[in-house]
């Protein structure tokens, strides 16, 4: 699918050097294709949001490495065409259709296992980070907070802050903040992340 040349090692290492941990060798393939696949600004994303993930996910008794890496692999279809995107993953809802950046997370799962990637919990949190977590998912959870509150957005710091101590807590700030502010603006919310917010609710009854 890929033909292009992949980037050698020094380039996105010296990108993760910023004050940020080395992408660890088991991930250098991934580390490789995402940044080709990927503007540059993008990347430091990615990789700001591996780093969050993987801290979280320490702070709360999960798996890091597993954080880290469903972070570093989130967005890994977030730069291609919007035809494309139709294609991976076909539209579910009249959203899907108007807005099909939507799509990148169900799309972003779709190549992975394509490419012969298996891991369920990273599957399901590059698939959900753009919509919202399923309960039950840990790493979608952490992974979802993280792509919102990494430092480089320069705003959700209290979300950041709240998900080292209480990462439920954290996740219905989150995902209620983005529902209260579309609604409030007139805007449709998409029915996976409805279907997420209202499952949070049913859950602090």
């Amino acid at each position: 699918m890929i033909h292009a040349r992949l980037p050698g090692p020094n380039s996105y290492n010296e990108t993760a050097e910023r004050g940020m941990m080395m992408i660890p060798p088991h991930l250098d393939f991934w580390a490789r294709r995402i940044q080709l696949m990927v503007k540059p600004r993008r990347f430091e994303h990615v990789l700001r949001v591996a780093e969050l993930a993987h801290q979280i996910a320490l702070s709360n008794g999960l798996d890091a490495d597993l954080a880290y890496e469903a972070g570093l692999l989130h967005d890994i279809a977030r730069d291609i065409s919007s035809t494309d995107l139709l294609k991976l993953a076909p539209p579910e809802c009249p959203i899907d259709e108007r807005h099909p950046l939507a799509l990148h997370g169900r799309a972003g799962r779709v190549l992975l296992e394509y490419w012969g990637y298996n891991n369920e919990d990273v599957l399901y949190a590059v698939e959900e980070h753009t919509t919202g977590p399923s309960p039950d998912r840990p790493i979608s959870a952490v992974v979802y907070i993280a792509d919102v509150s990494e430092p480089g957005r320069n705003v959700n710091h209290h979300i950041r802050e709240m998900a080292f101590d209480d990462l439920q807590g954290a996740l219905d700030l989150a995902i209620g903040s983005k529902v209260r502010y579309l609604q409030g603006r007139g805007i449709e919310v998409h029915p996976r992340t409805m279907k997420v917010f209202n499952s949070l609710i049913s859950s602090d009854r």
